[in-house]
């Protein structure tokens, strides 16, 4: 038999983050690895979808979301980024922040583009531009201070360079990139006349007082940035498939269109749980959800500190970078399985997040677990 599989089949694999999720299951282990955040779901959210589905609100919604979904992401822009966006026509409610990427890449990018990516990346970014057959092209943020320049922008760029893509606050880093950094970017992308994709799902997990800001509020950043974030992460429904792309009237109608091809729309009652959610919890929901993980942060970090596994303190997301040179082992995946069989706490090897050697001293472990959880990983861990 000489049936084949696509050339695309080698370029997509189960994602390391994945891997040791499964290897933590086999071990009874606590899951510091995979990126689910254990706050509750608001009830608000959880009313808002059951009584769509009383209602019957259970059938395909239009291509670019529900009304109720689409009105409530716009007021909520405008609310906390002062950020216009028309309901009809900017807004694109999509299958997950990762739906709303990838619609946004077939969309707008071609086969044999190329796309500046920061690294450490999250994976998800770099392999869905190679299974569609565009370059990333990798800038790299070293530990600690995770800078950048101009002239690193510059010495990557090419005639096929089409797109950057920003993740504020980062995943795995939890770097929150600065309006001055923001500007170079900006001022990076006009003159070479690119695209600028923004994941900002972890918006409202930024500390120390920092302030998140979405590059399209920049000025002349509207026209050529799209901005991609979801509901996953701040209301705990990451099984709910949620998130939107913002963007000028031109892109978005190609992005929907897009995503209907693939994924047809978003649950419809979800949607509309979701658009509860955004109207009726208010700004001390949201800084609750950023003053609690800054809590779990600097405990888990301390912690750490204290063992020797020295943490890259993240300014915002709920990720920590750490590193675990003083391990047993010559690469970051056994570091972590070694971690992973002496005390039982899962994490992800750095090498999943480097195209380089930097990521074979560092593994990243997620906080956002309930406090219980996160002190008896901490338990764990000190065995080391």
């Amino acid at each position: 038999m000489s049936l084949k599989v696509s050339k695309r089949r080698p370029l997509v694999a189960q994602s390391e983050i994945r891997n040791m999720s499964i290897e933590c299951a086999r071990v009874g282990g606590i899951n510091l690895a995979q990126g689910v955040c254990d706050l509750p779901v608001p009830d608000v959210v959880i009313q808002g979808a059951e009584e769509a589905m009383e209602r019957g609100s259970n059938i395909y919604t239009r291509f670019d979301g529900r009304p109720e979904l689409r009105k409530a992401i716009a007021a909520k822009q405008q609310r906390t980024r002062g950020m216009d966006v028309n309901p009809e026509g900017q807004v694109v409610a999509t299958a997950g922040a990762t739906g709303a990427f990838y619609a946004t890449c077939l969309a707008l990018l071609d086969e044999g583009d190329e796309v500046i990516v920061f690294e450490p990346y999250y994976g998800y970014h770099t392999v869905t531009l190679a299974s569609l057959g565009i370059k990333p092209v990798y800038v790299t943020l070293a530990p600690p201070s995770w800078d950048f320049t101009a002239q690193s922008l510059e010495d990557v760029v090419t005639s096929k360079t089409r797109a950057i893509i920003l993740n504020t606050p980062s995943n795995p880093a939890g770097k929150v990139f600065t309006r001055e950094e923001l500007t170079i970017i900006a001022d990076f992308s006009e003159a070479h006349d690119i695209f600028v994709f923004t994941d900002e799902i972890y918006e409202h997990f930024v500390y120390d007082g920092r302030e998140h800001i979405s590059p399209a509020t920049l000025p002349g950043m509207a026209k050529r940035t799209i901005t991609i974030s979801g509901l996953s992460k701040v209301f705990s429904i990451t099984g709910w498939r949620l998130g939107y792309a913002l963007c000028d009237p031109e892109w978005a109608l190609a992005i929907g269109h897009f995503h209907d091809l693939v994924y047809v729309c978003a649950p419809a009652p979800l949607q509309i749980g979701a658009a509860r959610g955004l109207d009726e919890l208010g700004p001390e929901y949201y800084q609750g959800v950023s003053d609690d993980h800054q809590m779990k942060r600097d405990l888990f970090c301390n912690a750490l500190r204290d063992i020797g596994l020295t943490p890259h303190v993240p300014e915002g997301a709920y990720y920590t970078l750490a590193d675990v040179t003083s391990l047993p082992g010559n690469t970051a995946k056994e570091r972590a399985l070694h971690l992973l069989e002496t005390t039982g706490v899962a994490c992800v090897p750095g090498s999943a997040f480097y195209t380089g050697p930097v990521g074979e001293t560092l593994v990243r472990f997620c906080f956002a677990k309930e406090l219980p959880v996160l002190e008896d990983a901490i338990t764990r861990l000190r065995k080391l």
